[in-house]
Order: C-alpha cells, then sequence, then structure tokens
C-alpha cells in the first residue's frame, strides 16, 4: 500500500469502516511509516477534540417554552384582528426562521471558538514524537556530549544550522540528537538530561516575532514552547514544571 493509498483511508479507519483486510493493510503500512504514522497521530488528535468539544450546545432554559408562548400570542393576536385567511400566517414562521438562523450562525460560532488551535494540535504532535522517540528507543540518530559533534551531524539532513549548547555545567548534559518530523517539516530533536529524565528539545525555523515562554501539560508531561531570534522551539519531559522552566531559562541565555 502506498503512502497516498493509506492516507485516502485514514478517515474510515480510525472511524472503523474498513473491512478486517483493508484495516490490517492500512494498520500494516501506518506502523512501518513515519509520515502516516505522524498523519495517523495528527487525525487522532482532531477527532478526539472534535468528540470532546464538538460543536453542539445546550439551549438557554426556558426558551422553548417562550418560544411556544409568543408563536401562540401572535396566532392569538392574529385571530383578535380577524386577518383574512387569504393571507399568509407570516409572523410564526418568520419568529421560526429567525430562531433556525441564530441556531445555525451560534453553531458555526461556538464550533470555530471550539476548534483546536494550531498550538494546540503542534503540541499533541510534540507529545507523540517524544512519546515515540522513548517507545521505539530511537532517542538519538547521533549519540555525543560535545555539541560541536551533535551541531556538525544536522549539516545537509536540514536546511537551517540548530542551535546546540551544551548546559552540563547548570545541570541539563547534552546527550545527543535526531531528525524529527513536525508540522509538516523536518526538525532538529535535542537530547537533554536532568538526573534520569529525557528532555526533548524540538527546533526549526519560524517567521514569528519572538514570544515569551508558554508552560503546558499533556498526558502528564510538562511542555515549553517560546521563539527567540527566528526560531520556534518546544521543549517536554516529564520532570517537573519548574526544572523545564529552569533548563528553558538556561537555553535561552
Amino acid at each position: 500500500m502506498s503512502c497516498q493509498e493509506a492516507r485516502e483511508l485514514l478517515d474510515a479507519y480510525l472511524d472503523g469502516e474498513l473491512d478486517l483486510v483493508r484495516s490490517l493493510e492500512v494498520e500494516t503500512h501506518v506502523k512501518g511509516c513515519d509520515r502516516c504514522c505522524l498523519a495517523r497521530d495528527e487525525y487522532d488528535v482532531l477527532q478526539h477534540s472534535l468528540k470532546k468539544h464538538g460543536v453542539y450546545f445546550n439551549a438557554p432554559k426556558g426558551l422553548e417554552q417562550r418560544i411556544r408562548s409568543r408563536l401562540r400570542s401572535d396566532k392569538d393576536s392574529q385571530r383578535k384582528h380577524l386577518i383574512p385567511s387569504t393571507f399568509p400566517n407570516w409572523r410564526p414562521v418568520s419568529i421560526a426562521a429567525s430562531i433556525a438562523a441564530l441556531i445555525v450562525a451560534s453553531a458555526i460560532f461556538f464550533g470555530t471558538l471550539l476548534r483546536p488551535s494550531s498550538t494546540n494540535v503542534l503540541a499533541q504532535q510534540v507529545v507523540s514524537s517524544h512519546i515515540r522517540s522513548l517507545m521505539a528507543d530511537h532517542l538519538t540518530d547521533v549519540a555525543s556530549s560535545d555539541q560541536h559533534t551533535v551541531k556538525p551531524w544536522f549539516s545537509g539532513k536540514l536546511d537551517f544550522a540548530p542551535v546546540v549548547k551544551d548546559l552540563a555545567a547548570q545541570g541539563f548534559p547534552l546527550t545527543g540528537g535526531r531528525l524529527d518530523y513536525l508540522d509538516n517539516r523536518r526538525v532538529a530533536a535535542l537530547l537533554y538530561k536532568r538526573h534520569q529524565h529525557t528532555i526533548n528539545l524540538f527546533l526549526w525555523p519560524t517567521s514569528q516575532a519572538d514570544s515569551e515562554p508558554e508552560t503546558l501539560a499533556i498526558k502528564g508531561y510538562n511542555l515549553v514552547h517560546w521563539t527567540q531570534s527566528g526560531m520556534t522551539y518546544w521543549a517536554i519531559s516529564d520532570v517537573n514544571a519548574s526544572e523545564l522552566r529552569d533548563f528553558v531559562r538556561k537555553q535561552r541565555q
């Protein structure tokens, strides 16, 4: 199965709409293809976000009763004024149409409001990449504590030169680096240690302005995201949030 065929079937695969044979074909391909595995994770994150947030909302309490009361009032008023039957009973229809339009507009508004932001989707990608690196025992493509060994290794493999710092003296020794795939592009992943904990630091170029670190927590992992000097950074680890923020401060110095 090609990557294109797998991508076309991912939605149906995640929704359980494929037959057993086709489902196994997609599953086998995804397990052996990093890009399709990442696409599967992105679909999965989006699917769960939509199921969690959705576009459904409860109508205000008493709305139905007020509408019915208003419709009855309008109908009684028309009868009192003896409106000829040849004229259309337009007021209840107009009110109902306005309410329907309001409901549709509200659904669109809340759906847009609750749609996962690009930052949240990217954060989920970072978590997935971090977990895969730990599960597959593929933390490094180049294992070294020497920044002058790690940085040149990326030459020719990326379209940018990553900033590689050795923070061993500050309690965060460099252990190596590897290639990864985030935000639809190749990125650098630098590996650091904090006691027995692993810190993944992902970085790649961005056109966004510099920003202060933003801290998130997803699935028991702490994440810190910031942009600096034309690069975007994502640090993730199971160390406590204060230690990860300390690591980020030393990276930013």
